[in-house]
């Protein structure tokens, strides 16, 4: 069955997020759900699983409907099989009611209501349950000895694997998938594009990963003019089918307008004159060719770019001597050593959990080895963007925006400010915004704000993009790509790393291995050999 959106309106304060949108999700098809951060992506996916009733319009759904979310702690004292099997509501409900009942006193009414019960359980394929929720989990790679562990006790990765399973369990009609590479690393993200390929039901998606939407969307649906666009193919074909588009439009308009400037010199020079019947059929056709005002498109693309000292650093940035550092008795990073050298671009790469982020606060100065040394090397200078945003801002009490980005350089004018705000849509009184109000959208850039006012030559990454929508990661690895100096950075994002890196850095089954070249160069040696 689709999911059919009928002149759906929703408005905010009499402010429109969209307005009058019909369109259909049909089953067999891969729908990419895109726009910027606030164009109202997770608004028009509750819209659709009926969470927020929409201001104006209908909504037709499927009855069974499998909804991926990000509430990852709500599951955290679950089993894992438990989680899976919340995915049929009606399912869990009974189970639990049924439960609930037995624990009671039987009497006859109890026992009607336990009859029924019984009843909804089969309807549903209940009895069979655990070992549909079973197959599920080891299809995703969560091994039988997990199964019946607390959600909390297992990785994140596998923790996100489960809500899958718990999102496709019961074989929903249609398929909400917000956000679903969130916490996956390479090889996990890889699992689950050949994974959702099987799926033929109905699948919208949000992410903010361009390669992952490009391997995964047969159809885009795109968030802007305050409507909702349907494109065939992937994000870049329909990046090129919008640009193409709206500069088709803006052309249209300019030939009119040039069209009205010629015929109102007309009107002007003979409109006192003797050609009346002339000048009354221009004005006439002033009027039909009046062009319709273009609505301003959402699209909003931050401009990144980092300055370098007059000063370089010696040919030598970073050397990592034999560097160990260990959790108790877990040993991360085991005598690793690396010369990082003036101009290098290094992306990061490896399963989560193995040392990616204790290597980079290494680098950055934020831990202290265990074993090695790590030097720097002359004349060097660094700027760290962590991971975790809070290791940056966690005394940020009542600061604005503005004030914080003025700490970032001294004797700096207010101008600089207002220009890095402006270029990082930090807009008007955006400004006077407290920082510990933001989004973490919001925090990203920032902070990458304040990187763009520092002085530095060597800037060290942890999952930039992480919170940041499409048209940012991708003004991100052009920064990147232009920045004059050193970069360390770690992400998930294969676009990112693709564009960025010439030498790679993976953390491994059997250790830190380290490659000269891109990514892609990586993956066909890596893939061939195994």
């Amino acid at each position: 069955m689709s999911v059919v959106l009928d002149n759906v309106t929703m408005s905010f304060s009499s402010t429109p997020l969209f307005e009058e949108v019909t369109v259909a999700f049909n089953p067999g098809h891969r729908y990419a759900l895109t726009g910027p951060n606030g164009a109202g992506k997770s608004t028009f996916v509750k819209i659709i699983t009926g969470e927020i009733i929409p201001t104006s319009g209908t909504v037709s759904r499927p009855g069974r409907l499998g909804v991926l979310r990000q509430n990852i702690e709500a599951f955290r004292d679950y089993s894992v099989i438990d989680t899976v099997i919340m995915g049929n509501g009606r399912l869990w409900g009974a189970f639990q009611e049924r439960d609930c009942l037995y624990e009671g006193e039987m009497t006859d009414a109890v026992g009607m209501r336990l009859g029924e019960l019984e009843e909804i359980i089969a309807d549903e394929d209940g009895y069979m349950a655990e070992a549909a929720a079973e197959a599920l989990l080891v299809g995703m790679g969560i091994e039988t000895l997990l199964h019946q562990e607390k959600m909390g006790a297992i990785p994140t990765d596998l923790q996100f694997r489960a809500l899958l399973a718990q999102a496709v369990f019961g074989s929903p009609e249609a398929l909400l998938l917000d956000e679903p590479t969130n916490h996956l690393d390479l090889h996990s993200i890889t699992w689950l594009e050949k994974f959702l390929h099987s799926y033929s039901g109905t699948m919208i998606v949000i992410s903010h990963d361009r390669h992952f939407l490009n391997a995964v969307a047969t159809d885009i649906a795109d968030i802007d003019y305050q409507t909702v666009i349907l494109y065939p193919g992937n994000y870049d074909e329909m990046v090129i089918t919008k640009t193409a588009v709206r500069e088709r439009s803006e052309a249209e308009a300019k030939s009119k307008e040039k069209k009205i400037a010629q015929l109102k010199e007309f009107v002007a020079k003979f409109g006192a004159g003797t050609r009346a019947s002339q000048v009354q059929s221009r004005i006439k056709e002033i009027d039909k060719l009046q062009p319709q005002e273009l609505k301003k498109s959402n699209i909003q693309r931050p401009y990144i770019r980092f300055s370098v000292p007059e000063k370089k650093p010696g040919k030598i940035v970073c050397k990592i001597n034999a560097l160990t550092k260990r959790y108790d008795s877990l040993s991360v990073i085991d005598n690793f050593s690396l010369e990082i050298h003036r101009g290098d671009k290094i992306g990061v790469i490896g399963n989560n959990g193995r040392g990616k982020t204790t290597l980079l606060k290494t680098i950055a100065g934020k831990l202290i080895p265990d074993g090695g040394t790590i030097e720097n090397g002359h004349q060097v200078i660094k700027s760290y963007f962590p991971q975790d945003h809070s290791d940056l801002l966690d005394k940020v009490g009542d600061e604005s925006v503005f004030e914080w980005l003025r700490e970032r350089k001294s004797g700096i004018y207010d101008q600089d400010i207002r220009g890095v705000l402006g270029k990082m849509l930090f807009g008007g009184d955006d400004a006077f915004k407290k920082v510990a109000t933001l989004s973490g959208g919001e925090t990203a850039r920032l902070i990458l704000g304040g990187m763009m006012l520092e002085e530095h030559n060597f800037v060290i990454l942890d999952e930039p993009n992480n919170h940041l929508d499409l048209e940012a990661v991708s003004a991100l690895a052009w920064g990147l790509q232009d920045y004059k100096g050193t970069v360390v950075v770690v992400s998930h994002d294969r676009d990112l790393i693709n564009h960025v890196a010439t030498k790679i850095v993976a953390f491994e089954e059997d250790g830190i291995k380290v490659f000269d070249g891109s990514l892609e160069e990586y993956l066909q040696i890596h893939q061939t050999s195994t």
